[in-house]
This record gives structure tokens, C-alpha cells and sequence, in this order.
């Protein structure tokens, strides 16, 4: 059992290492002004939200540009201490952060899949919607951003390795 969830961790330390050029690169796109990206980052975005047909990204709603906006100020603080803690293994600190922070992405996440899947798209201008196997393309992009989180929540609430209290010394 302590190597699957050290394999966990591992997963968890690289799943989190990597959302923080992905946050910044990327993610931050939908919320920050374009001129504070390089041009390839942009053209970059432009080729991913035309060829997945990626509306979300491409043309933001509010509810959508709330969910970035909550990924750059509460959870890419968070990136780089939850890396530290699953690389280094075994950190029973980090136990409750990685429950509210999986617990709150993956409430989103699910909000982002759900519009994929059953959204309207026809407001978006000048785009054809995407089709089913469109959809179920972008879903699978968005998908791993929901898996993780779960892993990370299951992991949290019942590996013993994270729910052993910690014996105190008595005075």
C-alpha cells in the first residue's frame, strides 16, 4: 500500500509542477490582457481554441473567467507547496489543503465538463459548434483536471499514510 500512494505522490508532485507553467501560459489567457503574451503563446491559443473548437478559452463567459480567475489568485499560490509536499512524501501537513483544493477544483471542473458536453454554443459568433465527437475531444482535455483532483481527494480521505494522527507528547 505505501508504494501505490508513493506512486500517487509522484503523480500528484508532477500533476502540480507542471499546472504551474500550464496556469500562467495558458490558463491565464482567458483572464489577463493579450499583450502580455509573447505572440507564439497567443497563436498557440488561437490554433488550440479553433482546432478543439474550444469556445471556453476562445471567448470566455463570466462564470468561466471566475473559475481562472480563482485558479490564479487561490490555487497557483498553492502549486508549488503541494509539489514540494508530494515530492517530499509522506507530509501530513498538506493533508486538508489538498482536500479543499481537490474538493474545489473538481466542483469546477465538473461545471466545465457539463457545458462542454451539454452547453449551448450557438452564441458564440462566427464558429460552428462542435459536434459530439468534438465535445468528447474537449472533454478528454479538460477530463485529467478532474481525475487528478479525485485521486488526490480519495488519496487524502483514505490512504493510511495521510490519515494517521500524529501521537503527542504527553507533559
Amino acid at each position: 500500500m505505501a508504494s501505490v500512494t508513493r506512486l500517487l505522490e509522484w503523480i500528484f508532485f508532477f500533476y502540480f509542477l507542471s499546472h504551474i507553467p500550464i496556469t500562467l501560459l495558458v490558463d491565464l489567457q482567458a483572464v489577463l490582457p493579450a499583450s502580455l503574451y509573447p505572440q507564439g503563446l497567443l497563436d498557440v491559443m488561437k490554433w488550440y481554441t479553433v482546432t478543439f473548437k474550444d469556445h471556453l478559452m476562445m471567448n470566455p463567459p463570466a462564470w468561466f473567467m471566475s473559475f481562472v480567475f480563482c485558479e490564479a489568485v487561490v490555487q497557483l499560490p498553492f502549486f508549488p507547496v503541494a509539489a514540494y509536499a508530494f515530492y517530499k512524501g509522506g507530509c501530513r501537513w498538506i493533508r486538508i489543503p489538498a482536500i479543499v483544493y481537490s474538493a474545489h477544483v473538481a466542483t469546477t471542473v465538473v461545471a466545465i465538463i457539463a457545458h462542454v458536453l451539454f452547453g449551448d454554443f450557438a452564441r458564440y459568433n462566427g464558429v460552428d459548434p462542435p459536434n459530439q465527437k468534438e465535445r468528447l475531444t474537449l472533454v478528454s482535455i479538460y477530463a485529467p483536471y478532474l481525475v487528478i483532483p479525485l485521486l488526490i481527494l480519495i488519496t487524502m480521505l483514505f490512504s493510511p499514510s495521510y490519515r494517521q494522527e500524529e501521537k503527542r507528547k504527553r507533559k
